[in-house]
């Protein structure tokens, strides 16, 4: 009888496990850990794992950037060994219906010809909407503040 207890107690305990797995953060919660993610592929000049954050379709309205140039910058800044420093700023995440809104400040600097050891703060505002159960970011503004 004992035997048969421990082995329901571990069942239960591995149901528990696969269900937690299963388990998606809220919203919210993954708009900042992708936040995150592109802040760490943009220090390693990771292209591919931004791409993988950003939809087909992003824009930078107000900015000589869109998508393709965006990653094309930091495939350059690879193949020439630049460093490229981000420092995030606090993040501010709204729900706008089906679609959310996050802002922040970012610190952007580098260290070589292509990016400016100085390049300044910016104050971003993006917007995340969820396509194939992930949160991709299709539009993003930057302002300079310092």
């Amino acid at each position: 009888m004992r035997q048969y207890g421990k082995g329901r107690w571990l069942a239960v305990c591995v149901l528990l496990a696969l269900l937690s797995a299963c388990h998606r953060s809220p919203p919210e919660q993954q708009v900042r850990a992708a936040i995150q993610q592109a802040v760490e592929a943009a220090r390693s000049r990771d292209a591919g794992a931004l791409d993988d954050l950003l939809t087909p379709d992003f824009v930078m309205p107000d900015s000589r950037f869109d998508r393709r140039r965006l990653l094309g910058l930091l495939r350059v800044a690879r193949l020439r060994n630049e460093k490229v420093s981000v420092l995030l700023g606090p993040v501010d995440v709204e729900m706008r219906g089906e679609r959310i809104v996050a802002t922040f400040t970012v610190t952007l600097g580098g260290g070589g010809r292509l990016i400016p050891e100085r390049l300044g703060v910016y104050r971003v505002e993006s917007a995340w909407r969820e396509e194939g159960g992930d949160w991709l970011c299709y539009s993003a503004r930057w302002k300079r503040t310092l």
